[in-house]
């Protein structure tokens, strides 16, 4: 059969590549070789958020005391009844892109697609025709040598989402996102959990006073922080137990736990694919492409995690758009990678769009921080949420170059600094741009005053 657009992958960016390729009124099929959603909606970003809900509703009966309400009896977390509420959430949403993807007249082949030669795409020993090719397969935690991955003792982000019990001690390797996450999930139910991060610092992304924050938070819900420690070799016991062997700033010492959750990055789904054989040009584990995602076969499109760009499930749909509209000959707006929004669900969440300060200062920029405490906002202490502050970052013509939030739910509040940083709006302008009170996000507001000079609640 042919198609104008065959899209192989439907993870947030293959999905998206679809739709919009058959809102311009291409023929569009899509190739999926496990739940349409991909990754993000089954096995990542939807049912770890679902998990966490679960934890948080956990720590708020606990603490329900503190909100002047009584609660009879022992308060527990069911984890079986916790995962099963996530993976019927993950479900929902796969069938609503099948929905989505019906009601566009798109039609899914099942099976695992690779390229054929020029404009085709085989799918379980049947090939498919079409004049442009979306590949769009995502990615899956990355395996390291000393530290195998058996699913059961030594695990990934997969099987952190569906353990059958909660085990009661876990190291975490990695405090990226997902290492976070899970760290903050398992700590909230009561696990006791340790995180290595090779890395000087906690969540090494992000703005150093939001990383000194977030280590306070994870030490006060007991979860052991090590930062700028090695990890020399994982094995597990006769007993079950996983000893990790370490080395940091006491020197070598061995941990033990009965899970260790391996959250050390993501490697590209690119093998078997055809693309040696096809012409595709790839460099350390990701396809080249030019400014509109066309790899260097004529034809050929990669997009998402598996290019060299932040593997983020926005920043795939951003890129299918843009592909998509491309190949239309829509001439679209290019992918800003200098604004992509970062969010990371912890307890405090935290939020990022754009430099840090020592990126700021590593440039040799001129600039000038405004920052706001929650401990000032009226919304947050009235939600007992205090933790956490918004810190802004102006250039020398007071245009926002970064910002940098942690707090109860900064995630929620991203969309107007990344807004204002793409369009270059300076301190004055959001200062003078009145926001409702009472809400977490009039503190963005009064970061904005701080940085002038003129705060009034500090």
């Amino acid at each position: 059969m042919n198609y104008d657009i065959i899209v192989i992958g439907s993870g947030p960016g293959g999905y998206v590549a679809a739709i919009r390729a058959a809102q311009e009124g291409k023929k569009v099929a899509i190739v999926e070789k496990a739940e349409l959603g991909g990754v993000c909606l089954n096995w990542g970003c939807i049912p770890t958020k679902a998990l966490l809900k679960s934890a948080q509703v956990y720590t708020y009966c606990k603490n329900s005391a503190h909100y002047g309400v009584e609660i009879e009896g022992e308060v527990k977390p069911d984890f079986e009844k916790i995962v099963a509420r996530s993976r019927t959430v993950a479900e929902t949403m796969s069938k609503g892109v099948q929905f989505l993807l019906k009601k566009n007249n798109i039609d899914v082949i099942s099976g695992f697609g690779r390229i054929a030669g020029q404009g085709k795409v085989e799918v379980e020993g049947t090939v498919y025709e079409a004049e442009a090719i979306i590949l769009a397969t995502g990615a899956r935690p990355r395996q390291m040598p000393f530290m195998p991955i058996d699913g059961e003792h030594i695990i990934s982000s997969k099987e952190a989402l569906t353990l059958p019990k909660l085990p009661e001690t876990m190291i975490v390797v990695g405090s990226g996102a997902i290492g976070s996450e899970f760290a903050c999930l398992y700590a909230s139910l009561g696990v006791k959990v340790t995180i290595v991060e090779y890395m000087p610092q906690l969540m090494p992304l992000e703005d150093e006073e939001v990383a000194k924050t977030m280590e306070r938070a994870f030490r006060k819900m007991r979860v052991g922080v090590m930062t700028s420690t090695t990890v020399k070799q994982v094995t597990v016991g006769d007993d079950g137990l996983c000893q990790v062997e370490i080395e940091g700033k006491k020197g070598a010492e061995t941990l033990s736990a009965e899970i260790v959750l391996s959250a050390v990055g993501v490697k590209s789904n690119i093998e078997n694919m055809g693309l040696e054989e096809a012409g595709v040009v790839v460099e350390r584990d990701k396809i080249v492409v030019d400014e509109h995602y066309q790899t260097s076969v004529a034809g050929i499109y990669a997009i998402g995690d598996i290019i060299p760009t932040p593997a983020l499930a926005h920043v795939a749909s951003a890129e299918a758009i843009h592909c998509v509209e491309h190949i239309c000959g829509l001439n679209p707006d290019k992918v800003d990678y200098s604004t992509i929004p970062s969010c990371v669900f912890t307890s405090p969440e935290v939020a990022s769009v754009g430099i840090t300060e020592q990126k700021a200062r590593e440039m040799g920029i001129e600039y000038k921080i405004g920052r706001f405490p929650f401990t000032a906002s009226g919304k947050a202490t009235a939600a007992g949420d205090r933790d956490g502050f918004v810190k802004l970052i102006f250039d020398a013509d007071e245009k926002l170059i970064g910002a940098h939030m942690v707090g109860g739910t900064v995630t929620e509040m991203l969309g107007e600094p990344t807004l204002a940083k793409r369009m270059g709006i300076t301190a004055h302008q959001i200062a003078k741009t009145i926001h409702s009170h009472p809400t977490m996000h009039e503190a963005i507001m009064e970061a904005s005053e701080a940085a002038m000079g003129a705060a009034i609640h500090l």
